[in-house]
């Protein structure tokens, strides 16, 4: 450990003599109370130190050691339903210890040293020992695993890093703690149960998959207007109150990916205190018990330190990767990477580094790109099959999409659910705007959706044109009223208002309707296109439009949404049979009045 001297501090950003031998992002304990820090440039003697806790009190001259290693995440059993910081501090333990306000210095365990864990060996693995075999130990080899939660069980693998030797010593089923070897090689190595991972240095694969299988989140606007693959990576822009974190929560609950972390990046401490209560109360939906048991929560509130939220996102990341390795479906919910962005301006300013827009590091596309590239679907060192889907929040002041950490995220991300300030204040839910919003993945997840529905792209697409239709329309009622509409268009206003009720909007508070399968997805908008073109061909043989919302179809189609169950398919059929027959009689009328 090399020591060296704190010369100067400019709020966390340190300057420390002495450690010239030391490396570019290296961990570094800063002062008597040892607060951690990361070397994030070095200028000929002096290193400059970016510190993640409080540094109230710290002296020039204060002791500095550098520990030789970057700042790393301790991975392995017990990370399920833990809340930490951003640089891995158990936040539920260090409450009991310390109580709401965290002591400078403190640690905790980011897992418990003295919890035992049962450990069953892989069968296979166990048999070519014995037998003699010469197995060599390849980086991401599954050794056995561990029950984490009900819903989780964690995979013991061979970490990347070992290099060379053969498995000559592999545990048998029983307890250990994390510390314990699992395994060991014949060049002496011992491989432990719980490993430490660098968080800037993304874990290594086999391959990068296609994106072509999306992540079903329930959420009707997203899953089939703006469909967002496993592995994939998504924005959620919008200005305050517009539903960023209540559309995230929502993802978070109903999607089908295997783990959760939600990264509370920067944002209000209510706000994450919402997190905390809600989520440990959340059931979940595939196992019927707490959603905890598949969620790991990294909070960083508005006034913790600001350098600890420029880390948490890199931390998320690699926790994500590490359950993305045993073959899970991992979702990251970042909230919010405009905080993230704000901390890097603050550290880039406190370095004295030349600003570009709007005060930003010059860096900013680079930090951004480096973090969404880490998402994807690969195929793992193990030859199983993983993801990492990110989907970040973004927090333009005045809800400005034109400023910067908007505009250089976009270049990143290949779906992008803009929130609409009119839609949030008419409480329209969620609030993603038709208009603004785009996905890239759609053509990709299009061959899974046609076995849903073979007709899915064809009517996704009439029923997105008829929705822009209805948005020039807009303009010209706004000036002369609907009445001066022909018909057609009138029919093209009253379809595009069922979509918007009956379709887009969803009601998270109705048991119905807080959640739709794919099936009933596209079969509610089959329904509703249907229905149009009905309805056109009555007007065509000169049925006014008041007949047509005469019939009351309309109303019944807006409440199908949460008349029809998710398990009862069938339950579309009556409706179904009942507007065929209306509008057959409506067009047999018309037609045999104009052949009179």
């Amino acid at each position: 450990m090399t020591e060296g001297q704190v010369r100067r501090i400019s709020g966390p950003i340190i300057r420390a003599s002495g450690l010239g031998e030391a490396g570019l992002f290296d961990l570094v304990e800063v002062g008597e109370k040892r607060i951690i820090g990361e070397i994030v440039r070095l200028e000929g003697g002096e290193a400059v130190i970016q510190v993640y806790e409080d540094n109230t009190g710290l002296k020039v001259g204060s002791p500095a050691y550098s520990t030789g290693r970057p700042l790393s995440a301790l991975l392995g059993p017990g990370l399920m339903g833990t809340i930490y910081d951003g640089i891995q501090r158990p936040l539920e333990k260090l409450y009991k210890h310390d109580g709401a306000f965290m002591a400078p210095g403190d640690r905790g365990n980011p897992l418990d040293p003295e919890k035992k864990w049962r450990f069953i060996p892989s069968a296979e693995l166990a048999a070519k020992i014995a037998s003699g075999e010469k197995v060599p130990a390849a980086a991401g080899m599954i050794l056995g695993s561990i029950k984490e939660t009900e819903s989780v069980i964690c995979k013991i693998m061979v970490p990347p890093n070992i290099k060379g030797g053969e498995i000559t010593h592999l545990a048998g089923e029983g307890d250990y703690t994390i510390f314990q070897a699992a395994a060991k090689t014949s060049l002496g190595v011992e491989i432990p149960f719980a490993q430490w991972w660098p968080v800037r240095l993304p874990r290594p694969i086999a391959a990068r998959l296609s994106p072509d299988q999306p992540l079903i989140t329930g959420e009707r606007v997203i899953d089939i207007f703006f469909p967002l693959s496993k592995g994939g990576t998504a924005a959620i822009p919008g200005g305050f109150g517009t539903g960023k974190t209540m559309t995230q929560h929502a993802v978070a609950k109903w999607c089908d990916a295997d783990v959760i972390i939600y990264i509370g990046c920067g944002e209000r401490g209510n706000e994450m205190t919402d997190v905390l209560t809600e989520f440990p109360e959340l059931q979940d939906p595939r196992s019927g018990r707490s959603l905890m048991e598949r969620t790991l929560l990294i909070a960083n509130t508005s006034n913790m330190p600001v350098a600890a939220r420029e880390v948490s996102i890199y931390t998320g990341v690699t926790l994500a990767e590490f359950y993305r390795d045993m073959g899970y479906h991992v979702a990251i919910m970042a909230d919010s990477t405009s905080r993230w962005a704000e901390a890097l301006r603050e550290l880039s300013g406190r370095m004295e580094e030349m600003p570009a827009e709007e005060g930003f590091p010059a860096y900013l596309p680079t930090r951004l790109a480096e973090f969404y590239e880490r998402a994807g679907r690969v195929r793992t060192l193990s030859e199983a099959e993983g993801s990492v889907s990110i989907i970040g929040a973004v927090s333009p002041p005045g809800g400005d999409f034109s400023e910067p950490v908007t505009q250089h995220t976009k270049r990143f991300i290949r779906c992008f659910w803009a929130l609409d300030r009119d839609l949030a204040n008419a409480r329209h839910y969620p609030a993603i705007s038709w208009i603004d919003s785009y996905s890239e993945y759609a053509e990709e997840v299009q061959s899974w959706w046609e076995h849903v529905n073979p007709e899915w792209k064809e009517i996704r697409k009439k029923c997105m044109d008829l929705l822009k239709q209805e948005q020039r329309l807009a303009e010209i009622v706004r000036l002369i009223g609907p009445d001066a509409l022909p018909d057609e268009q009138k029919l093209i206003l009253l379809t595009a208002q069922v979509i918007k009720d009956g379709f887009l909007q969803q009601n998270s508070f109705d048991d119905v309707d807080m959640f739709c399968v794919p099936d009933k997805q596209v079969r509610l908008l089959e329904i509703i296109m249907e229905f149009h073109e009905r309805a056109r061909t009555c007007i065509g043989l000169g049925a006014p439009m008041t007949k047509i919302s005469e019939t009351g179809l309309k109303e019944t189609m807006s409440r199908l949404k949460s008349t029809v169950r998710n398990d009862d398919p069938g339950g579309f059929n009556s409706f179904e049979g009942k507007m065929r027959n209306t509008l057959d009689e409506l067009e047999r009328a018309y037609r045999t009045r104009n052949v009179l």
